[in-house]
């Protein structure tokens, strides 16, 4: 996400119910990284939003090599530089009461940790489609990348923030189910 810009204010959009049908038909479960397929699943049976995009994060390095890869990372020492791939959720979140208190829980989710995870729009998805929101687990520093390397350290502190990052959003779907 490479266009991830500050949050922008909710317009009209009468085509969301069209939007949200083709974005569901079209949605393939074996697709999704496999530690967010339920929360994906879960997200669908919500009329007042639409998942556009996600990913789980990914560690890439010397001993993994898949791109894909969701196993934690190996025990210290093992790896000194690690290609992080971002973790994030990218919604269309229709313009309406529940879709608005949807829209308030998300944006607290960056209080976990502000210096690795924001709450915004990213400006490829706007484009494609109003009122899509994105919250990514990303240092601060790097937020408009999809990649970085890092050292190891700061990728196992990253890869326990979105741990938590995705079961604070699981929590916070389930107060909506």
């Amino acid at each position: 996400m490479e266009t991830f810009t500050a949050v922008k204010a909710f317009v009209h959009n009468p085509n969301y119910y069209q939007q949200r049908q083709k974005a569901l038909s079209s949605l393939n479960t074996d697709t999704i990284d496999e530690p967010i397929v339920e929360l994906i699943s879960s997200f669908a049976k919500l009329t007042y939003c639409f998942t556009l995009q996600s990913c789980y994060g990914h560690f890439v390095h010397d001993i993994q090599t898949d791109s894909k890869n969701t196993e934690p990372l190996p025990i210290p020492g093992a790896v000194a530089c690690v290609e992080y791939r971002i973790a994030y959720m990218a919604l269309c979140i229709q313009n309406n009461v529940l879709g608005r208190e949807l829209f308030k829980g998300m944006s607290t989710l960056s209080s976990i940790t502000p210096e690795y995870i924001q709450f915004g729009c990213a400006e490829w998805f706007w484009q494609r489609q109003a009122n899509s929101f994105v919250v990514q687990v990303e240092p601060d520093r790097h937020k408009t990348k999809d990649r970085i390397i890092i050292d190891y350290q700061e990728a196992l502190h990253i890869e326990g923030i979105r741990n938590e990052f995705f079961g604070e959003l699981g929590r916070l779907l389930e107060k909506r189910m």
